[in-house]
């Protein structure tokens, strides 16, 4: 298929486009293709003159507005005259259980989620929905836990403060020392106190590389979908703590580490990975085994080809019955 996306989250996208179809990026003219191209190979960049001149078969949308891109690109809005779905990212807001989706209550665009969390609790007032869980590549990268220290990462840990969970952070502090990885995070490194280290904003391997060397990742997000990062530090074997919120639940095996909403809990746990290697290993593993079947490229993938055939198929049964109707009105 000919499937028009934007680059919105970029790790989502990284997973995403690895598919078997053809991939059509809109970009303003100058724009080149980056490294990341390399695992993407059905993926176009194209202008908005270029697009034009495309066959689209389905649009994923991410972004409200993008209804009205679409529009403006192609004449055609999506649901009416172009199948399309609407991949929803986020847990919802701003409140957990009664906030109404942007769109919630029609039926010419379904709702993808990416946790079944997301689906229960996002109120969508009878619009379809479907869920397509996380898919990760393996980074092929294994995990030593040769420094006892704690890898943890959040992008702008400040803005994100109690969303994110940053200020748990100063607890595990006191156990080991807590690399922060991700955007700006030597903003919460400085205003939290000693303990807390900027790891810097790496690119994907490098952040693998650095991640697999520490005992333990630790994830203090509440309210958050489901981090691709956890998912990727599972991908690396490494042994997990986190807060038991949203879809935290499902995607950690017992055995694979803690999830507890009590931080004495929390930090017990962290404080027994860090003093033996070999219990931070076997729980590692049992993460690993448990991302390589549930969040693995060939689940993930294999769910989108099912997902988007069926918008296709049903947009194309709406259409006829919609012709039929028009005929047999007219016929009246």
């Amino acid at each position: 298929m000919r499937v028009l996306f934007w680059q919105v989250h970029g790790g989502y996208a990284n997973s995403f486009l690895r598919g078997p179809h053809d991939y059509l990026l809109p970009v303003e003219a100058g724009h080149e293709a980056g490294p990341q191209f390399a695992h993407w190979p059905g993926a176009r960049m194209l202008t908005p003159a270029a697009l034009r001149e495309e066959q689209i078969d389905v649009v994923v949308l991410q972004r409200i507005e993008e209804i009205e891109w679409v529009h403006a690109l192609t004449g055609r809005r999506p649901g009416e005259d172009l199948p399309a779905l609407y991949l929803e990212h986020n847990a919802p807001r701003p409140q957990p259980a009664s906030s109404r989706h942007p769109l919630g209550g029609q039926r010419e665009i379904p709702i993808v989620h990416v946790t079944h969390f997301n689906e229960l609790f996002w109120d969508c007032d009878g619009a379809r929905t479907m869920v397509v869980e996380h898919g990760v590549p393996d980074p092929g990268i294994a995990y030593t836990g040769t420094e006892e220290r704690i890898g943890v990462v959040i992008n702008e840990p400040r803005r994100r403060l109690r969303v994110a969970g940053a200020d748990l952070l100063p607890a595990f502090a006191e156990l080991a020392p807590v690399d922060v990885f991700g955007i700006r995070a030597a903003e919460v490194a400085s205003a939290a106190g000693r303990g807390i280290h900027d790891a810097g904003d790496l690119d994907p391997r490098s952040l693998g590389e650095q991640l697999a060397r520490r005992r333990v990742y630790v994830h203090p997000y509440r309210w958050t979908s489901l981090g691709l990062s956890l998912l990727e530090a599972m991908m690396l074997g490494m042994p997990i703590v986190a807060v038991a919120a949203t879809e935290m639940i499902r995607a950690l095996p017992p055995g694979a580490g803690i999830v507890s909403t009590e931080l004495a809990e929390l930090t017990r746990g962290t404080r027994a990975y860090l003093a033996d290697p070999a219990l931070a290993a076997a729980a590692g593993a049992r993460a690993r085994a448990r991302a390589l079947e549930h969040y693995g490229m060939d689940r993930f993938l294999a769910r989108w080809d099912e997902v988007l055939a069926d918008v296709v198929d049903a947009f194309a049964s709406r259409t006829r019955h919609r012709q039929v109707s028009s005929v047999t009105e007219g016929v009246r």
